[in-house]
């Protein structure tokens, strides 16, 4: 009977590929430095000049070599990432088998590159494609880069299907409900070890930028304060001490601030404890498992810290898959092209990096429309 009803599904439901968007990493250790020049050969990250990226890719990738090997020797020699997204995937197709669909992975920086999951997907035959980022948050490195990605590679294999891509949804109501449990669990868990006496400060830490990119119009930074914003309104905790801040700086030029080492360190003069909330990655991976748990763990206790505790990922939250697949559903009900999890434009007139903006839809009325200004958190105290 389970097999006939298959077969019916089959028969009379449209075939939906959902395309997983993730960063990727390298598979084994002689894949760190082709993953690094992957990785900055992109236009979207090296933002110079076409004919002095090639040279000035080698060259970063080059010196970045020891010090990412060195991470990925304390994981195993390798990124847990991909093993996560398949899990993910297998999540959500488990959640929407009421539909007749199939999730692919398509890694911008190492395989399965948008090529192999293209090939993939038309193989499958789909009726309709899905393209899902794994970043909550919009930005042209990320999501941007990864569209751009696909478009190319399935133009390459001549795959020639409606699709529609979910550009962002930094305050999608479910998203943004499994995201707060997930941090009040940690921060009730922290609460409950630390001495009454110790004040502890929340740090919703993000991937940085350049500045610059995010002056010429990225929307990332502005969607980051989104989904803290939102996540700490379901939390409806007062009086909550709280900070939005930045990791990963890789450059010598002007990131966004505050940086997350710089609060760590404050945090310790002011004999504060941390609790480091993960707030733009939605799977553990070397950034959370070795930058948040180990290197910034260590300049807390140097810094003198009273406690430093971590919010996990999403990872297969079930509450997260929940969302991805109510997600899924929503744009089935649009028409094809980009759509937010709003189903428009989501952001202020300044971004105009939003793709969106550059497909000329115009922000919705209310909070978002184009006039207003966006609400600032507040910096802790």
């Amino acid at each position: 009977m389970a097999t006939s009803d298959a077969m019916n599904k089959s028969a009379t439901t449209p075939k939906t590929a959902i395309v997983l968007m993730n960063l990727g990493g390298p598979d084994k250790m002689s894949s760190v430095y082709p993953f690094l020049l992957n990785l900055f050969l992109d236009p979207a990250i090296l933002r110079v000049p076409f004919f002095i990226r090639p040279l000035l890719a080698r060259i970063i990738a080059f010196a970045r070599k020891k010090p990412a090997s060195e991470n990925y020797k304390l994981l195993g020699g390798k990124s847990p990432l991909l093993e996560l997204t398949e899990e993910q995937a297998q999540a959500l197709e488990a959640a929407l088998s009421d539909s007749n669909v199939k999730c692919f992975i398509a890694m911008r920086y190492w395989h399965p590159f948008s090529d192999e999951a293209a090939a993939a997907v038309k193989a499958w035959n789909p009726d309709e494609v899905v393209l899902l980022p794994l970043y909550p948050q919009h930005s042209t490195t990320t999501t941007g880069s990864s569209f751009t990605a696909w478009r190319e590679a399935a133009a390459k294999v001549g795959l020639i299907k409606p699709t529609r891509s979910i550009c962002c949804y930094h305050s999608d109501p479910g998203f943004v409900a499994s995201t707060a449990a997930i941090v009040r669990e940690s921060y009730e868990k922290a609460r409950a070890e630390l001495d009454p006496a110790i004040p502890l400060r929340v740090l919703f830490s993000a991937h940085g930028l350049p500045e610059s990119i995010v002056k010429a119009g990225d929307p990332y930074q502005h969607q980051v304060e989104r989904t803290t914003q939102a996540v700490l309104r379901q939390m409806n905790l007062p009086d909550l001490d709280t900070l939005v801040c930045y990791q990963s700086r890789a450059t010598p030029q002007k990131w966004i601030g505050p940086s997350t080492e710089d609060e760590i360190e404050r945090a310790g003069h002011e004999k504060v404890a941390l609790l480091i909330v993960p707030i733009a990655f939605v799977s553990e991976h070397s950034e959370t498992l070795v930058e948040l748990d180990i290197e910034y763990r260590e300049v807390a206790e140097h810094a003198g810290v009273p406690a430093y505790f971590r919010t996990p990922t999403q990872n297969c939250d079930p509450g997260f898959i929940a969302s991805l697949a109510d997600l899924v559903r929503r744009s089935l009900g649009r028409p094809t092209g980009l759509c937010s999890f709003a189903g428009s434009r989501t952001c202020y007139k300044p971004h105009s990096d939003c793709p969106h903006a550059r497909a000329g839809a115009p922000a919705p009325p209310g909070p978002d429309a184009v006039t207003a200004e966006p609400t600032k958190l507040p910096r802790a105290a």
